[in-house]
């Protein structure tokens, strides 16, 4: 219901995807009858799949995860093997309590270093997948690891292994530290009291051992690394803020996106601007938005949206005023929800728009019939919003 739920305030049962209201009431029916919790249209917990998880502490060190969304690796942040089936594993898995699947390889990815003022974990994973390619996860879990992620907080790490799936890898995880256990103690399906401590026992003995050996490993210094946004049709079509189109791109992507070889990034004009996604609809990818945006305003004919990734998340940016700052600089505040992340023949942008995008995905009409799409942090995407063109953040961050 995440993936079509109407996100405009006061929606109900509506949505604009067809045959989506007999999805969302049928879901509902069928979840009552078989006794299943359900974070439903109106429920305060509602919201994406892959940020409620986390929120209520159902997602938890060392646990197999399992959900008919490619995104669900983002909870291998928590230290568990999650990732994403189709529809009818879903139902096997549902039914039997077991899935078969290929073992995958392991891959360490280390991030040595610290990144710089400005870089974020979507530009982390965004290089990652620049410099080694769409499929250079294939078939293998992988383990993030080094300064760089231990440094990250729960929300930045969770960016991060959303990502691995577009990577195609099987899932990515991060070991369980002491941020993990901060994070989802007291949360409402996390253990607690006694069986805490004996939780808290077992997540400890789960990182990989020093001397662990991988089948392949990956090393990027993150202090090279600078704000990223894509010029083509694929994640791996990525460059840094201050580079250019390659010189000798593949034709399809370039023809799609309207761009041209050896063309700079910053500065292309922009119809549109979207926050949200389970990639970066937290809590603080609006703090860091908001932070850009106060006292600013969008360019004249440039659409904005901020769609919180749960309505958790959305009533704590209530509360601390975030939704003012987004709606004085011309944003659009919405309810929760997958919303333009994806196009399933519902809401999206007018035709041929180009929009920057915290989602992450910007495959060919991904977003809507002929949508081009620019991935990047929410902080691009606010700074660019605010230019009327792709802009680095770091210069309104100055």
């Amino acid at each position: 219901m995440d993936h079509i739920v109407d996100t405009r305030p006061g929606r109900g049962d509506q949505t604009l995807m067809p045959g989506g209201q007999a999805f969302i009431t049928e879901t509902r029916s069928a979840a009552r009858e078989a006794g299943i919790t359900l974070f439903d249209v109106t429920d305060p917990d509602q919201g994406i799949v892959h940020v409620i998880s986390p929120e209520l502490g159902i997602v938890l060190p060392g646990c197999t995860l399992i959900a008919p969304d490619s995104h669900s690796c983002t909870q291998g942040a928590f230290g568990a093997l999650a990732w994403g089936i189709g529809s009818s594993e879903a139902e096997h898995a549902m039914a039997t309590g077991t899935l078969r699947m290929v073992r995958p390889r392991t891959m360490r990815v280390r991030f040595t270093g610290m990144p710089g003022p400005g870089v974020t974990p979507k530009d982390m994973i965004l290089t990652l997948i620049a410099r080694y390619g769409a499929g250079g996860g294939k078939g293998y879990a992988v383990e993030f690891t080094g300064e760089a992620i231990d440094a990250l907080d729960m929300e930045g790490r969770m960016t991060l292994c959303n990502m691995a799936t577009e990577f195609s890898a099987m899932t990515g995880m991060i070991a369980p530290d002491e941020k993990t256990f901060r994070w989802l103690r007291g949360r409402r399906y996390a253990p607690r009291g006694a069986m805490l401590e004996r939780a808290l026992a077992d997540w400890r003995t789960l990182a990989s051992d020093p001397g662990a050996r991988f089948d392949s490993e990956v090393e990027i210094d993150a202090a090279t690394i600078e704000p990223m946004v894509s010029w083509g049709t694929s994640p791996e079509h990525s460059v840094g803020i201050s580079g250019q189109v390659p010189d000798d791109p593949p034709e399809r992507p370039i023809r799609y996106m309207g761009v041209q070889p050896g063309q700079k990034l910053a500065g292309i004009p922009i119809d549109a601007a979207f926050i949200g996604s389970c990639t970066n609809g937290r809590l603080s990818d609006l703090r860091r938005a908001a932070a850009l945006l106060k006292g600013r305003h969008v360019a004249p004919g440039v659409r904005a949206l901020a769609v919180p990734g749960s309505m958790a998340v959305r009533r704590a940016a209530e509360a601390e005023g975030l939704d003012a700052i987004f709606t004085d600089a011309g944003f659009e505040w919405r309810m929760s929800g997958c919303s333009m992340c994806f196009y399933a023949g519902g809401e999206s942008f007018p035709a041929g728009s180009r929009v920057i995008s915290s989602t992450n995905r910007n495959f060919e009409g991904r977003q809507g019939p002929a949508i081009r799409t620019h991935i990047a942090s929410p902080e691009t995407v606010a700074a660019s919003a605010i230019a009327g063109h792709i802009a680095d953040p770091r210069e309104l961050a100055q």
